[in-house]
Formats: structure tokens, sequence, C-alpha cells
């Protein structure tokens, strides 16, 4: 519902496409892609087969992702890096602070502290009773088959 599709967008086969979500020109998803609610995908950006892509995820143009992307997560460049936290995107819906700096945080932890996956999981884990924004985060890496862009 609600999702702005452009121009020269190919959505293939079997794909789940949340609500709210950006597609602007030339984005392409494979077959069996999931996107989440509230994603944008710049020019010409697009995802790999069976990938799934978390709620107020952002891809920049050009970005063509062969891996998930959690939730929240801006991705840019050739090839692609996670690049930060859509913390635009997050203001724009409502988020306040507090949890926009518990998404960041959580980003950190994941990304930046040389942690494994599993240890940054349990690390994130412990924070979930006190900070519910993290779920849709902690839930895509957990679900990820094709492995996260890291």
């Amino acid at each position: 519902d609600a999702n702005w599709i452009m121009a020269y967008c190919h959505i293939a086969h079997d794909c789940q496409v949340g609500s709210n979500c950006v597609f602007a020109n030339a984005t392409t998803l494979a077959g069996h892609v999931t996107v989440g609610d509230f994603v944008t995908f710049a020019g010409f950006s697009g995802a790999h087969q069976f990938c799934r892509i978390g709620d107020h995820a952002f891809l920049g143009m050009y970005a063509g992702v062969p891996q998930d992307v959690p939730a929240y997560v801006m991705i840019s460049g050739r090839p692609p890096r996670p690049r930060g936290v859509n913390t635009e995107g997050l203001k724009r819906r409502g988020f306040d602070a507090a949890q926009i700096r518990n998404v960041r945080e959580a980003y950190r932890t994941y990304y930046r502290l040389g942690l494994s996956q599993e240890q940054a999981l349990i690390e994130l884990r412990a924070r979930l009773d006190s900070q519910p924004e993290l779920v849709p985060f902690i839930s895509g890496i957990e679900a990820s088959q094709r492995g996260v862009l890291r």
C-alpha cells in the first residue's frame, strides 16, 4: 500500500513489498526479494534474488545489494557498503531522539566494534526489554539466509 514506483522499475517474480516504499527510476529487484515497510531505493539501485531489505532501510544510487540489509541501515557505493543509520527517515516517521540513539548504538555494536555476528547479537538481545525498536534490526539479522551485508 502507498508505494511509489517510478519509471523503468522492475520488480521480479515472487517479490514481497511492504508499504510506503519508494522505488526511484530504474530500481530493479530480482526474484523472491522481500522488502519491508518505508524502504527507499534511490535510482538504479537493486537487490539480488532472495535478499531481504529491512524496514526503514535506504539504498543509495547504484547500490546493488548481494546480501540482506537490516532494518534502519543506509547502503551506498559500488561495491555497496553500510554507511550508517537512516536517521532522517526515522525522524520523518516519528522516532524520538532516544529511539534513534538506540538504533545508532545497535548499528555501532553490529558494524563498528569488530564483533562476530554471534557476539554482536548476544549484546543486542540483552537490550531488547528496554529498547523494543531494535526488534526489526535484530530479527532481520537472525532470519538472514543469504548473509547480512557488512
